[in-house]
């Protein structure tokens, strides 16, 4: 099976360490977040676990754990956009991380990372030049460390009109003539495009719009075939393979005004003054009146297909081994 840890928060960057207790101990829980006293508790076991898909703004506060993941195939999205701290208070400078990103492709293969440059906004700083510019800059910088970088513009969420109001949505023209640009410039550098659940309208200039976390990328990372039960994207839009996320909502410190998993500053610093890296949950402990669900698990790899062809031949995981 396929865990998930970065669609509600950013595990890697703030709860590397509570990340690393789980995997020691061999299971973790998750509560509801639309029922609280629903707990979900799943085996965190190579035998049942297939793939661990992280999503981060900082992978480095993981590196010095990355010995406990060595039986699990991995998938990671790193994201790098090129905004300062007027949008991105709390997240580290890019320059550094654009360094972290080689780092952890070193450790993990070219066919188990893939770099987000999302979302996407204009403005009277962030301009179209600025973008074109800068990822220019970035994609330079990450050629032969990734084959992917996804991109996406900027959804007005309630959330996000609350916390970024002065933002506006990028038109249809906009999109076509910035996404032509990237896609241009992201071939330059031997990476193709994935735009993240913005239909087919970047399709003709050159970008994959089949989704930017298929079963198809996590089968290229672990260089194995999955035979996956059903599952529906987490939007209508979204043709990704998303399930079994162990993140809570509220709990992300970069604070990042475009952010749809928190509601607000100071519930995620409330929530955040809970955690305890030693719980089997994200924030806060057990407590009474908790319904835990045992989530039945089994290996989703195809032992009769054999070993995927292109990773095998491009990359150093061959097997689901990720270090």
């Amino acid at each position: 099976m396929i865990i998930n840890t970065g669609q509600r928060t950013d595990i890697p960057a703030f709860y590397a360490e509570w990340f690393a207790n789980r995997l020691k101990e061999g299971f973790v829980c998750v509560r509801n977040p639309y029922n609280p006293d629903q707990v979900s508790r799943y085996r965190l076991d190579p035998s049942v676990v297939d793939v661990i898909g992280f999503c981060t703004k900082n992978p480095a506060p993981m590196f010095p754990y990355m010995e406990l993941l060595r039986e699990y195939g991995q998938y990671w999205f790193v994201t790098i956009t090129p905004y300062g701290r007027d949008i991105e208070p709390y997240v580290p400078d890019k320059h550094r991380l654009l360094d972290d990103f080689k780092r952890l492709s070193d450790q993990v293969g070219v066919n188990s990372i893939g770099w987000r440059y999302d979302p996407i906004f204009l403005s009277e700083r962030y301009t179209m030049a600025y973008h074109i510019r800068a990822f220019e800059q970035m994609a330079a910088a990450l050629e032969g460390a990734t084959k992917t970088v996804v991109i996406s513009f900027l959804d007005l969420y309630p959330k996000v009109r609350k916390n970024f109001p002065e933002a506006r949505e990028v038109t249809k023209e906009e999109r076509l003539a910035l996404g032509k640009e990237i896609i241009r410039i992201a071939s330059a550098h031997h990476m193709t495009v994935k735009p993240c659940a913005e239909g087919e309208e970047l399709a003709v200039y050159g970008a994959d719009c089949s989704g930017c976390m298929t079963v198809s990328d996590y089968e290229n990372a672990i260089g194995k075939r999955l035979i996956v039960p059903k599952r529906k994207g987490a939007r209508a839009e979204c043709a990704c393979y998303l399930s079994c996320d162990i993140g809570a909502y509220n709990t992300c410190r970069h604070l990042c005004r475009y952010c749809y998993a928190n509601a607000e500053p100071a519930k995620v610093l409330a929530n955040s003054s809970r955690h305890d890296p030693k719980s089997p949950f994200l924030i806060g402990n057990s407590r009474n009146g908790d319904q835990i669900h045992d989530v039945p698990q089994t290996s989703w790899i195809s032992e009769q297909t054999g070993l995927l062809i292109e990773t095998v031949e491009s990359g150093p995981q061959q097997t689901g081994g990720a270090v």
